[in-house]
């Protein structure tokens, strides 16, 4: 069935958002470089990364300011660097939701995935012309890319039965993810030998071209679809059918602001995004200054964590659609498991690792495992919202998208005012607060979480009815 729509959704994912916003984190960490170096922590780990880092750490900072320009910033100038790309964001995610059903998403998310990737290729410029410059265009790459990953949302509510829909949600998830796993994994490497403003041209290259990928493959929903069987084409449209048609623009308004189980999501998404831009944000930071990894390396080492979220969040897709279909567990418990799985579990080993940091391996052990453990909360909470109103699914990842955005916008500032604070102790305080954010966050959803349709999102005919009513009375 969703091959297709799998596909696109996955070449997306990580070009167009996660990809160009973590290359955007990573080579910001590479032109901070000069001052990042000087945050090393008095008590750093007293076990190196097993390579050749130290010996070349001068060595290495030589090269790169060779290979391009390294600038001086504060972490509060970087905070609000990193930050800037959600400033924006609250603007766009409910417009975009209604964008999607006038223009198509076909045809919106591709003219975003290109916009946004053309504006990750005038990002260095932007950087040499001035930080006041580049927070416009990071404003503005934020907004394009809220239009985006809120309009994909409405390809789901056409294209994915309810039995599978936890795990075709995580294998497109899977594809961001991976998308941060190659920046990281790459752009350390690419910092270091070509210069850091490569890591915008390439991926930024990519994307223009993922983005031509994307109109050839996919469309808006199964039955325009050129490719797929009949047989298929049934399947979708029949699984589908008991949850009603797209709302078009009536939206129950009140009912949605009184629905606790709506706010326990919203609030979740705050809580989860938190740690993400925690770990996208700052994780090269904290590897460069605790460790003293050169850039190379903590690219390297950054990317392990995004590597076990992508190998784990599938089989968590395909482990809750098991339980799911077999009947072991109800959909509402499901959700609630596998989100305090992912928010305990890492909450414990995120913050060992400022205990944990004299040793190396340890450290990036915890980090790696929290992550996997992490990415579970994909078939929680996360896609919660799909379950109690999969017809405003689109406006419902709007609304999700402004909570996740608000945290982005507030993480990284609040982090950089922390670490500024105190280069040793206040690596603690990020990690004890970013885990008491999201325990706080679970609780809530434990407690008025629901994963079945309320009745402000089911489908009824009953208006009409009662005008043909009215309407025969009169005649």
């Amino acid at each position: 069935m969703s091959n297709t729509v799998e596909a696109g959704t996955i070449v997306g994912g990580p070009v167009n958002n996660d990809t160009v916003n973590t290359a955007q984190v990573q080579t910001s960490k590479k032109v901070m470089v000069n001052n990042t170096a000087l945050s090393s922590s008095p008590n750093a780990s007293t076990e190196r990364p097993p390579t050749d880092s130290q010996d070349n750490w001068n060595e290495t900072l030589n090269e790169s300011k060779a290979v391009a320009a390294v600038y001086d910033w504060s972490p509060e100038i970087q905070g609000i660097i990193l930050s800037s790309l959600n400033y924006g964001s609250f603007l766009a995610p409910i417009p975009s939701s209604y964008m999607a059903e006038v223009f198509g998403t076909r045809y919106l998310s591709g003219t975003c995935m290109f916009i946004t990737s053309v504006l990750a290729l005038f990002t260095p410029l932007a950087a040499d012309t001035g930080v006041t410059v580049l927070i416009v265009l990071r404003v503005i790459q934020g907004i394009v890319q809220v239009v985006l990953l809120t309009s994909q949302y409405s390809i789901w509510a056409r294209w994915a039965p309810p039995q599978e829909r936890s795990q075709l949600i995580t294998i497109a998830v899977a594809g961001s993810v991976l998308g941060c796993f190659i920046i990281f994994f790459v752009g350390g490497y690419l910092c270091q030998t070509m210069g850091w403003p490569y890591v915008f041209y390439i991926f930024g290259g990519i994307g223009c071209v993922c983005s031509f990928l994307w109109f050839a493959v996919i469309y808006d929903d199964p039955v325009n679809h050129p490719f797929i069987s009949t047989r298929e084409k049934e399947y979708i449209v029949c699984s589908l059918a008991q949850e009603g048609s797209p709302p078009g623009w009536s939206l129950p308004i009140k009912a949605m602001i009184k629905s606790l189980p709506l706010w326990s999501i919203l609030i979740f998404y705050f809580s989860d995004y938190w740690y993400f831009f925690v770990q996208t944000s700052y994780l090269p930071t904290f590897i460069t200054s605790v460790f003293q990894a050169n850039i190379r390396d903590s690219g390297i080492l950054s990317a392990l964590p995004f590597a076990s979220a992508c190998i784990f969040i599938v089989p968590g897709g395909l482990l809750a659609d098991f339980l799911l279909s077999r009947k072991i567990l109800r959909l509402n418990t499901i959700r609630k498991l596998f989100t305090a799985i992912a928010v305990l579990l890492p909450a414990v080993l995120f913050t060992s690792v400022f205990w944990v940091r004299s040793s190396f391996s340890t450290a990036i052990a915890f980090l790696t495992i929290s992550s996997a453990f992490k990415s579970f909360a994909q078939s929680g909470a996360l896609v919660n919202f799909m379950d109690i109103a999969p017809r405003y699914s689109a406006l419902l990842r709007a609304l999700s998208q402004i909570f996740s955005y608000m945290a982005g916008a507030i993480s990284p500032t609040v982090n950089g005012f922390l670490i500024s604070q105190d280069p040793e102790l206040g690596w603690r305080n990020v990690f004890l607060f970013s885990a008491a954010v999201g325990i706080l966050g679970l609780i809530f959803y434990l407690i008025v979480g629901q994963a079945e349709v309320q009745d402000w999102a089911k489908y009824r005919h009953a208006p009409t009815s009662e005008r043909t009513d009215a309407s025969d009375a009169s005649a």
